[in-house]
C-alpha cells in the first residue's frame, strides 16, 4: 500500500534507534479491515524536510543497525561519496534518512531523487554497500538470528503458541478477519506489551500507531496497562499516535514514520487498517 522506498527506509530503521524509551513503571494496582503490524521501533515532531548537519559539525556516532547519511559526506577514500547537504537533504525529502535504506534499493529508484545523476548514484552506492556490507550466511548464522529476534507477546498464550512466540519484529505481519472479531483490540494490546521487558514478551520500547479509519482508543491502552501492571502514563506516553485521511496522506505518514524511526527506539509500527483508505 506504500512505495517500496517507504518499506526499505521502515526496516532499515527498525532495527535500533538513537534514544531509549521512557520504561513503563510497574504499577501498584493488583490485579473488516486489515490491520498491518510492522515490527522492528515520546512521539517526535522531525519531519521528512529536517536539515542534516553535514560537514559543519563533528559526526554523530552511529547506533547499531543504523547508519547516519552524512556518512556520505566523507570523501569517496573514506567510503563516503563527496555529497554537499543539499543533496542529503534531497535524500530526506525522498524518504531515505540511512545509509541502509540505499544499500538495500535498486539503483533505479536512487536515480528518482532530484539532482541525482547517474555518476553520482555510482559513488552514493559504491559508499552504501562499503558502509553496509551485505553478505551471505550460514543456516547456522541464520538460525542464531533467528532465535535472537525479539517477538511481542499477543496477550493470549494460546495465539502465542499458535504463532509460536509471538509477533515476530523486523517482519510484516497482517491481520484479517471479519467485523468485530478483535482485531483493533489485538492491535491496541500489541501498543502496551511491545512496552514490557524482552524477559516478559516485549520489546522495551515505543509503538507508532497509524489510524486510517478513526478507531484508537487511548482509554483502551490505559485499561490494558492496568491488566500488566503498568503506570498508564508512561505507556500512552510511549505510544506516538497519526490519524490518516486519505491514502496520499497515509503514504506520507509512513514516510515520516522512517524519520521518527531514526530518532527514538520503536518495536512496531501499526496500521489500522492498511487498505481501508485505497478501497
Amino acid at each position: 500500500v506504500c512505495d517500496r522506498n517507504i518499506c526499505l527506509s521502515l526496516f532499515a530503521a527498525m532495527a535500533a534507534q538513537a534514544e531509549r524509551p521512557k520504561r513503563a513503571r510497574l504499577g501498584e494496582v493488583d490485579t473488516e479491515p486489515h490491520a498491518v503490524v510492522v515490527g522492528p521501533s515520546v512521539p517526535s515532531t522531525h519531519g521528512v524536510g529536517d536539515l542534516v548537519q553535514a560537514e559543519d559539525h563533528p559526526a554523530q556516532a552511529d547506533e547499531p543497525g543504523i547508519t547516519r547519511l552524512d556518512r556520505l559526506c566523507a570523501a569517496p577514500d573514506h567510503q563516503g561519496a563527496g555529497l554537499a547537504k543539499a543533496d542529503l537533504n534531497a535524500l530526506l525529502d525522498h524518504g531515505i534518512h540511512c545509509v541502509e535504506t540505499i544499500a538495500f534499493m535498486p539503483m533505479r529508484k536512487l536515480l528518482d531523487v532530484k539532482g541525482i545523476g547517474e555518476q553520482k548514484a555510482l559513488r552514493i552506492m559504491a559508499a552504501a554497500r562499503q558502509l553496509v556490507p551485505m553478505r551471505m550466511v550460514s543456516a547456522a548464522e541464520m538460525l542464531q538470528m533467528r532465535r535472537n529476534m525479539v517477538q511481542l507477546t499477543t496477550g493470549s498464550a494460546q495465539l502465542d503458541r499458535l504463532l509460536r512466540g509471538g509477533i515476530e519484529t523486523g517482519q510484516i505481519t497482517e491481520i484479517f478477519g471479519e467485523f468485530r472479531c478483535g482485531k483493533t483490540q489485538l492491535c491496541h494490546t500489541l501498543c502496551v506489551s511491545c512496552q514490557l521487558p524482552i524477559d516478559q514478551g516485549g520489546g522495551e520500547s515505543k509503538a507508532l500507531y497509524i489510524d486510517t479509519e478513526g478507531t484508537f482508543r487511548p482509554e483502551r491502552l490505559a485499561d490494558i496497562s492496568r491488566r500488566y501492571n503498568l503506570h498508564e502514563e508512561d505507556v500512552l506516553e510511549n505510544v506516538t499516535y497519526a490519524r490518516a485521511y486519505n491514502s496520499e496522506h497515509q503514504e506520507k505518514l509512513l514516510t515520516e514514520a522512517a524519520a521518527v524511526f531514526c530518532e527514538s527506539r520503536y518495536a512496531i509500527l501499526i496500521v489500522d487498517s492498511a487498505t481501508g483508505l485505497f478501497r
